[in-house]
């Protein structure tokens, strides 16, 4: 027996135009749409969806996909049971994409990033190497999270001021921005083109409607200057 073949589950579908690297394990009735490049020692969970084509409403004002290049996950990946991964995004080396999670076309994730169970990270978002977005966390789309973000579970982001009301809105559609090593607690909510600084944090159930500077701690609703984030908790400090 060759050692290095992928192990497939019962009932799955594997379009043509799939690479599966060495030594991957597929579970059982996973579907992996063409166009999808799996890495070595891959791990997909049962009933999960590989490449998947997004599907537009004739109200939505999502932009249609120009992308060219199929689904691409990285070497020693774990996927989750029931995960959703799209066409058109890019999964770097050792991330793992926990049960039932979604992540939308246009998104790349950095190296050993953790993917929580029910994440739903929607299209055009950048994710960075070693972030951790817990459980039901949601990522909008045209966010930026850098390397070392931590999310924990229940936040929720924003891109849309108008919240769907008038064509205007279009124009003004932003993401949130975390950059290097910022953190948001439990529960917050973060308002559309906000960003939160490196190092700085977000405390929990907080409503953030502006800017967080560096290394600086926000609370409440909404939420104001604190603290400073203490210097053992900075990531140089770790």
């Amino acid at each position: 027996m060759n050692a290095s073949k992928p192990i497939l589950g019962k009932g799955c579908i594997i379009e043509d135009d799939v690479e599966l690297g060495p030594n991957c394990v597929i579970g059982h009735h996973v579907v992996i749409r063409a166009g999808t490049r799996l890495g070595v020692g891959v791990r997909v969970g049962d009933h999960s969806v590989l490449g998947a084509r997004p599907m537009r409403a004739q109200q939505s004002t999502l932009r249609t996909s120009d992308q060219q290049q199929g689904l691409t996950v990285g070497d020693h990946c774990l996927i989750g049971n029931g995960a959703i991964l799209y066409y058109g995004c890019a999964l770097s080396s050792h991330v793992m994409v926990a049960d039932l999670a979604s992540v939308r076309e246009r998104v790349s994730i950095g190296k050993a990033t953790i993917v929580g169970r029910g994440v739903a990270v929607e299209n055009d978002c950048s994710i960075g190497a070693h972030c951790k977005l817990e459980t039901n966390v949601y990522i909008t789309a045209y966010s930026k999270l850098e390397d070392y973000v931590f999310i924990a579970p229940g936040v929720t982001t924003s891109n849309d001021n108008f919240a769907g009301r008038t064509k205007e809105r279009h124009k003004y559609y932003k993401g949130v921005t975390v950059l290097r090593g910022g953190r948001i607690g439990a529960g917050a909510t973060i308002l559309p083109g906000k960003t939160i600084g490196p190092d700085a944090m977000l405390a929990a159930g907080g409503i953030l409607t502006h800017h967080i500077p560096a290394r600086e701690l926000w609370a409440g609703v909404p939420a104001r200057y604190l603290r400073m984030v203490p210097e053992d908790q900075w990531l140089e400090n770790q």
